[in-house]
């Protein structure tokens, strides 16, 4: 069975985070979400991978960042999807790759509750020619969503209706055997212009293929708006296993849910779990709260930050308030500046959000 993660999206409900880096490199809870879901491919016992990534320096970055596998040892093959037309025409662009095989489809945004070895074992021992992942959520009229008979079977699916038939929404990952390269020739563009994979399923439905519905009842998050982000960024935080491997001193409270990294240093501060601190942060004369990823080489001093991420190389130094609900990116330096008058000066990107009391 062979693994395929779709990377290709611009991310653009998360800008301007993302106008400079592919939004499934966002670490969450200091891993790369796309990272995140190789290992779950991994555990679940596939080691060939293709990985569908547009063009540009978005693509650039996570073919680097990923390299050819070795890390998670796995093989890795970026499969490049000129336009973004449909997860359906995802398939059929990775079709070469693919070949025969069965392989399950990943979303490379998105997380997911305990893994998905469950579900490839139940998909290798039946004789289903797809199943899909379905979760109930409270506005699935942004997602693909399935309306089920009384005995579970599904009668028909949906692409993002207006008036949804039912909660249960596609949460973007889906098992195929062969038959699924008929359907992706056969259906054609929908009103949108793309090929779309909810499409590529009704017609196995349609044309009497087994599509085994299996509803997911732990946790799922599709990490497309910053609020999102946060959310997962919690609950990734709740399930990590907490070590001390940097430094920290005498005059430091540390709680136990919190984990810090190599080369970490936290000195004079306060941290509350959950929590995770970066290889080679500083946290100086600061509180950090719970719910706080701070990523790798940033320096967090004389400053308070809670429910928030801080992605890598990013400086927060003499802010009198305490930032929460945040999300900080790279590079970003946010210090109080000695110049007066005392006055608020920003230089903001397009699309950017600040909210001051």
């Amino acid at each position: 069975m062979k693994g395929l993660i779709l990377s290709g999206g611009k991310g653009s409900r998360l800008y301007p985070l993302t106008f400079t880096s592919a939004k499934q490199l966002i670490p969450v809870a200091n891993k790369p979400i796309l990272f995140r879901v190789i290992e779950a491919v991994k555990e679940a016992g596939i080691n060939e991978i293709g990985i569908v990534v547009g063009v540009g320096s978005n693509a650039r970055q996570i073919r680097e960042a990923v390299g050819r596998g070795g890390r998670w040892d796995v093989e890795i093959t970026f499969i490049e999807q000129a336009e973004p037309l449909g997860l359906a025409h995802a398939v059929k662009t990775a079709e070469d790759f693919l070949g025969d095989d069965p392989f399950v489809m990943f979303l490379g945004d998105n997380v997911i509750e305990g893994g998905i070895s469950k579900l490839i074992g139940e998909f290798a021992h039946n004789e289903w020619n797809s199943q899909i992942v379905l979760t109930r959520i409270p506005n699935p009229q942004q997602y693909g969503v399935a309306d089920l008979a009384d005995d579970g079977t599904i009668r028909r699916l949906v692409e993002k209706p207006k008036v949804p038939p039912s909660d249960l929404a596609l949460v973007g990952i889906y098992m195929f055997d062969k038959n699924i390269h008929k359907a992706t020739h056969a259906i054609k563009p929908s009103w949108r212009g793309e090929l779309e994979i909810t499409d590529a399923i009704q017609w196995l439905i349609d044309n009497g293929y087994g599509v085994h519905p299996y509803v997911h009842r732990g946790w799922w998050i599709d990490t497309g708006q910053p609020g999102d982000m946060l959310e997962a960024n919690d609950l990734v935080l709740e399930e990590l296993d907490y070590t001390i491997e940097g430094y920290i001193d005498r005059d430091s409270q540390v709680g136990r849910r919190v984990k810090v990294e190599r080369g970490a240093e936290v000195i004079n501060s306060v941290i509350r779990g959950p929590a995770i601190i970066g290889e080679n942060t500083r946290i100086i004369n600061s509180y950090v709260g719970p719910f706080t990823a701070i990523y790798h080489n940033v320096t967090l001093e004389n400053a308070e930050i809670e429910h928030s991420m801080v992605l890598e190389h990013s400086t927060i130094r003499d802010i009198e308030a305490r930032i929460q609900d945040s999300l900080i990116g790279r590079n970003v330096t946010i210090e109080r500046s000695p110049i007066k008058p005392k006055s608020l000066k920003f230089t903001l990107g397009d699309n950017s959000q600040l909210g001051i009391l």
